[in-house]
């Protein structure tokens, strides 16, 4: 069975916001790495929206501010499949992206069952989702020295039927004073 990945960049206060955090070098090579063991990405259509077509620009024109981050545009646009779930997203960017206007944790369990890498979950409300529905195996979060006091939350709106514990298998800490934190669940 393939796991399903969820990768996300917090601030020390708990914000998901994607411009709240540090966008350098280091952290574009460690998610570039968890893109590059992924042949599928989920996404809802907020988070879509932001990542496509962004990052197949990016990695078509090279223009990244640096070399770590046109690695993760190539990473990115390099993968496969793209799922999104939308009721509202009529017709995807390109062709290697599927709109599922259906169930969330049967569409989940169908792509877990097929051959592959991982399944690479991002954004916020599919992930919350996906916790919830006790289907995420990894979790790699990456915390951000900072304090943004106000902004998204993980998991602001669901309803966890009981805790989900999780094992840390690695921590990394970077020069910038984020430090990433590898766990599986349990």
């Amino acid at each position: 069975m393939r796991n399903l990945v969820f990768g996300i960049n917090i601030t020390a206060d708990g914000c998901c916001d994607h411009t709240k955090g540090i966008a350098d070098e280091e952290i574009h090579e460690y998610f570039t790495q968890l893109m590059r063991d992924s042949d599928t990405l989920v996404y809802g259509r907020k988070t879509y929206q932001l990542m496509v077509p962004f990052w197949p620009d990016v990695a078509k024109s090279q223009s990244g501010s640096n070399k770590a981050m046109n690695d993760f545009a190539q990473a990115f646009d390099a993968v496969p499949n793209i799922v999104v779930f939308s009721k509202s997203l009529d017709q995807p960017e390109d062709n290697k992206t599927r709109v599922v206007r259906g169930d969330l944790q049967d569409e989940i369990l169908k792509l877990k069952q097929e051959q592959g890498k991982n399944i690479s979950v991002g954004g916020v409300d599919i992930p919350s989702q996906l916790i919830e529905l006790g289907l995420v195996d990894e979790y790699h979060i990456v915390v951000h020295p900072i304090v943004a006091g106000d902004g998204r939350r993980l998991n602001e709106t669901i309803s966890l039927p009981e805790k989900v514990h999780l094992k840390l298998v690695e921590s990394k800490t970077f020069g910038s004073g984020c430090v990433a934190l590898h766990y599986l669940a349990q």
